[in-house]
């Protein structure tokens, strides 16, 4: 009797811990990831400055006398010229009208007068060639040229100060009002022309970079308002100084703009390529796990999560070279790898 009712007891317990299991406990739980195949493609490590862009041609035009202004029409549009506009060098921008100026140089007589002394020249040579007139006479005759030349010479460079002409190609940046014939003094500024097909910038470098920064190394440089676009810079100077307050040496890079996307005046960021690999393997930055075993990424095999111990070498904000223990055409775990254990189930959900 005693042997049945322990058998019983037995019986009931086993049957109340087997009621109490979680039914689910030895399902196999998927976890989901994405992934991306690994792909052979470019890495560039690089150094991060910011500067300002400035043109590389810059001029203020000035009145260089006291005249009437009247501003010129820009030929490509029949308007007047406007901020903006683009202007070739030796175009006209505005002129300056004073008569009693232009009389006070006397252009037509000295012209007259040169052509007189030229004249006078040649005759005093023919007779000379004859024995007709002395050497002395001669050159009489031809400082009296020299002299008419210099004078019509400057009559004309005088002249030219009615004239606001483009001495560069360029885009015109500054053009204050003056209404027609409003008398602007001299040394007003009539006009102000930037090129900044090519552009520098200095920028600030910190001491530790002396040794890999090197001139003729490019240089990536983009702007907020610009996100899209990415002008392409060289490093052409660097200062071999530190400055002692600062820890930091000076460079300068030159921009090559030639669509002007970069204006005069813009704070720029410049990534400056130290090194460059063309094939090799590439993974974002982010998925790299510190364990105690090193540098770790989860690929992903029939299902399955794989803990990989990984070597890298180049490296930048976003991206790192992977130079051991991944091979082209695997999946790389890029979301969810935070909750992966090695051997984990997982699903692929992109």
């Amino acid at each position: 009797m005693k042997k049945i009712i322990l058998i019983g007891a037995v019986t009931l317990l086993a049957l109340t811990r087997c009621g109490n299991q979680d039914p689910n406990l030895n399902a196999d739980v998927e976890i989901p990831v994405s992934v991306e195949d690994i792909r052979l493609k470019p890495i560039e490590e690089f150094i991060n400055t910011t500067g300002t862009a400035f043109p590389k041609g810059e001029i203020v035009l000035k009145s260089k006398i006291t005249a009437s202004y009247f501003l010129e029409k820009n030929p490509q549009t029949g308007r007047p010229w406007q901020l903006g506009d683009r202007i070739k060098a030796g175009t006209l921008i505005a002129r300056l009208e004073d008569k009693e100026y232009v009389n006070s140089i006397k252009l037509e007589t000295n012209v007259l007068n040169l052509e007189l002394t030229e004249s006078e020249l040649k005759k005093q040579e023919s007779l000379y060639e004859k024995g007709g007139v002395t050497l002395k006479e001669l050159k009489t005759a031809g400082i009296n040229f020299e002299n008419a030349k210099t004078t019509v010479e400057s009559a004309r460079l005088q002249l030219d100060k009615t004239k606001v002409v483009a001495p560069i190609d360029g885009v015109i940046v500054d053009l204050p009002y003056y209404t027609q014939s409003t008398q602007v003094d001299a040394g007003s500024v009539v006009a102000k022309i930037m090129d900044y097909q090519v552009m520098y910038m200095d920028v600030q470098l910190p001491e530790k970079y002396i040794s890999i920064i090197k001139p003729g190394q490019l240089a990536k440089l983009t702007n907020y308002t610009i996100p899209e676009d990415t002008i392409i810079g060289t490093i052409t100077q660097l200062s071999p100084a530190i400055n002692a307050d600062t820890r930091t040496f000076k460079g300068n890079i030159s921009i090559n703009n030639p669509d002007l996307v970069l204006r005069p005046g813009m704070f720029v960021k410049a990534d400056i390529v130290t090194d460059h690999k063309d094939t090799v393997i590439v993974i974002p930055k982010n998925i790299i796990l510190s364990r105690q075993r090193g540098k770790t990424v989860f690929i992903v095999d029939r299902g399955v999560a794989v803990e990989r111990v990984i070597e890298t070498g180049l490296e930048n904000i976003s991206e790192t070279e992977v130079i051991r223990g991944l091979s082209k055409n695997e999946k790389v775990v890029t979301s969810g790898f935070e909750t992966l254990s090695n051997k984990s189930k997982v699903k692929i959900i992109k």
